[in-house]
């Protein structure tokens, strides 16, 4: 009864989590909207395998290296910030680009779906925002001796969590309406979304712990 309760209380709070609006959720509409549902759910993949190994730090223990050592936080803190820099400074500079091949969405080829995988999973562990919450949850609702069963259930009910969410994202805004909107509104939509990361990645590099 206290895994299974532990198990829920894990459950919810990553759920809401990842609804939370932030970079992971720029990321994964941009390259929806702005490429194609595979690409998106390839996006929404990326997070998921990143949800999954921050889950497997905070199971050995990443909250307590943080404590211990301040510096690692600080390092992670400001090469994630950086990160979302770059990343929110591409998306804009490719505001003035032409999509390749965009009346076929769904085709996107191989390199391209690889490309979004990446970048999503970079984008997700580039957060050390994110790996904080996640050894917070883990220590307040961890049990004192967890099984290994539970161990590996919390493993996918944070993958499928993260995956999932994200997937829906990725659906809904690659359908045809979101995804004509942002054709005719391509230039401002990037520049927004650009400007969203760098704030969000300056934020992220310049504020105190």
């Amino acid at each position: 009864m206290q895994e299974l309760t532990a198990l829920l209380g894990i459950a919810g709070a990553i759920a809401i989590g990842a609804a939370s609006p932030g970079p992971s959720f720029v990321m994964v509409a941009q390259r929806a909207v702005a490429v194609g549902r595979a690409d998106g759910l390839f996006a929404a993949l990326g997070m998921g395998i990143g949800g999954l190994l921050f889950a497997c730090f905070a199971l050995l223990g990443l909250n307590g290296l943080i404590a211990a050592v301040p510096q690692v936080y600080l390092v992670l803190k400001v090469a994630g910030g950086l990160y979302l820099v770059y990343l929110g400074v591409r998306i804009w500079r490719g505001a003035k680009s032409p999509l390749p091949q965009s009346s076929v969405p769904t085709n996107s080829a191989a390199g391209s779906k690889a490309r979004s995988f990446v970048l999503a999973l970079t984008t997700q562990l580039s957060n050390p925002k994110a790996a904080i919450i996640y050894a917070s949850v883990f220590a307040a609702f961890l049990p004192t001796h967890p099984s290994t069963n539970f161990d590996l259930s919390v493993a996918a009910i944070v993958f499928l969590i993260e995956t999932g969410w994200y997937t829906v994202v990725a659906t809904a805004l690659s359908a045809p309406r979101p995804r004509g909107l942002y054709l005719r509104f391509k230039g401002t939509i990037d520049r927004l979304a650009g400007g969203v990361m760098i704030a969000l990645g300056l934020k992220l590099a310049t504020t105190g712990r």
